[in-house]
């Protein structure tokens, strides 16, 4: 049996999920997966890394989903509730998985999706019915699970990991951040992230602990768990922290004494997916009293470095590399560079990836010769810390915890009739870390924003739709024809 699992069976008793107002055992987990593993084989004896891709909610009943794809030998491609037809499509063509076992929500939007494809969507209900139906023997090699990130390219890639890179992703946070079984911590983040997934829930269920699962972000929700006493943990991204501090600042003074006094009192709290600014992690701590622990991580690496949880927490660093994270920083020409001198930061360990599905030049790109992960961010070490820089490439926007790439939206863009041309970047901003902005070029005609905006919404997530436009006559470009991003950001107009 995986580990995971293997684990749950000591906990039988405890509340491992808190799922829509209802509170589930981990044998109540335990056997529920066992339910959807049995109804995936339907006969067969493994699953043989087959993917399985699921469109579930945060729940109860995604975690057993996920739990009973690796008991059958399947690999999990969780999809994103908030993506629009087109994106989920792209995730089920290119992993090639013949069936998207769909909450009862999600029936209709994927009916056409199967007309189209033809590939099966399994309700829900169907795999939750009694199966015990024995299981394959899994091994750590295995591929586990795919999760998609952008990276440089123009479309997604699906990052592969084995149930080894998972179980070390899983180790080393929970011995970093002394995760014990009597703790408690609210899950607000998406789950077909890495954050969502190993950070909270499965560190959680690794531990004995509960995890509580908040599907749809909401303000006054997550103060009043925090309120409540019942939570020793909290990790969000740092759009979150933002407008937890707007609530607090809305509150009438007794209200805001009372929430900080509760929340003074919780073990840990983390930031982490997007650069934390100073000003938020400083308000944060005026608030309730504690210092944000941030932390360095990528879905191919799982985490690679963070802040001491018993030691200093130093704002605008991420700290150490965690236990069994090997890092270096390096220069353009692979060579390691001195304190104080910024470089890329690669990594080697257990946990990360073993390959991006079905690009093996794009996986080979991603690592060195002598087998580093090339990680694209640039960082510095200066007294005892490392501190991230940037990345090496303006083509990635980090929106809300959110990796963008700038290439996938600009191909969209060039589809809209009358856009001849365009160019997508971040601009800075203290609430998202930055928000994405387009500027458009017509050959034609004025190029209404919004309406651009509504068209988008049907072939992008929402996190990928630029807030700001403008329109010029052309684009800034170098010798070689390159488009001179950072020039465009620098003279984006203000009032824009």
């Amino acid at each position: 049996m995986i580990e995971l699992l293997n684990r749950a069976v000591s906990f039988a008793e405890r509340t491992a999920l808190v799922s829509n107002g209802k509170r589930y055992t981990y044998q109540n987990l335990l056997d529920a997966s066992q339910n959807v593993a049995g109804n995936l084989l339907n006969g067969a004896t493994d699953l043989n890394e087959a993917r399985i891709t699921f469109l579930v909610p945060p729940s109860f009943e995604y975690t057993a989903v996920q739990w009973g794809i690796w008991a059958a030998g399947g690999i999990a491609v969780p999809l994103c509730v908030l993506h629009p037809l087109p994106s989920i499509q792209y995730v089920v063509e290119d992993t090639r998985t013949n069936v998207v076992v769909a909450h009862t929500d999600f029936i209709d939007f994927l009916k056409p999706l199967e007309k189209e494809t033809g590939i099966a969507i399994i309700p829900l209900s169907e795999l939750l019915k009694k199966n015990t139906a024995s299981l394959p023997d899994i091994s750590l090699e295995r591929r586990a699970m795919i999760l998609y990130t952008s990276g440089t390219t123009s479309k997604p890639k699906g990052v592969v990991t084995t149930h080894a890179n998972i179980e070390a992703q899983i180790v080393t946070l929970v011995s970093a951040w002394e995760w014990r079984k009597e703790d408690a911590i609210l899950n607000i983040l998406p789950l077909h992230h890495v954050h969502g997934i190993i950070n909270v829930m499965s560190c959680a269920l690794w531990s004995g602990a509960s995890c509580e699962f908040l599907p749809k972000f909401d303000a006054k929700q997550v103060w009043d768990a925090i309120a409540s006493g019942r939570l020793t943990l909290f990790m969000a991204v740092p759009t979150i922290y933002y407008k937890l501090i707007s609530f607090w600042e809305s509150a009438s003074r007794e209200a805001r004494e009372r929430l900080s006094k509760t929340s003074s009192e919780l073990r840990l709290m983390v930031s982490g997916s997007a650069a934390l600014p100073v000003p938020v992690l400083e308000k944060w701590r005026s608030i309730t009293g504690l210092t944000l622990l941030e932390r360095y991580g990528m879905t191919e690496i799982g985490m690679g470095l963070s802040n001491a949880y018993s030691g200093e927490r130093r704002p605008g660093h991420v700290g150490l590399p965690l236990p069994g994270v090997k890092m270096r920083l390096v220069n353009s020409d692979n060579k390691t560079v001195k304190e104080g001198e910024p470089g890329e930061f690669q990594i080697q360990g257990p946990s990360v990836f073993q390959e991006y599905w079905k690009k093996p030049e794009a996986t080979k790109k991603a690592f060195t010769d002598d087998g580093w992960f090339i990680t694209g961010d640039i960082g510095m070490y200066h007294n005892g810390m490392y501190k991230i820089l940037g990345r090496d490439s303006v083509d990635i926007i980090k929106s809300g915890g959110y990796k963008i790439s700038a290439l996938e939206i600009e191909d969209v863009l060039r589809k809209y009739e009358g856009i001849a041309d365009c160019a997508v970047v971040g601009l800075p901003d203290e609430e998202w870390g930055e928000i994405i902005g387009a500027c458009v070029v017509s050959n034609t005609k004025t190029i209404d924003a919004e309406a651009v905006k509504h068209w988008l919404k049907e072939r992008l997530p929402g996190y990928k739709i630029p807030r700001k436009f403008v329109q010029r006559p052309s684009l800034p470009r170098n010798v070689l024809g390159k488009v001179t991003k950072n020039e465009l950001k620098k003279n984006w107009p203000n009032d824009n």
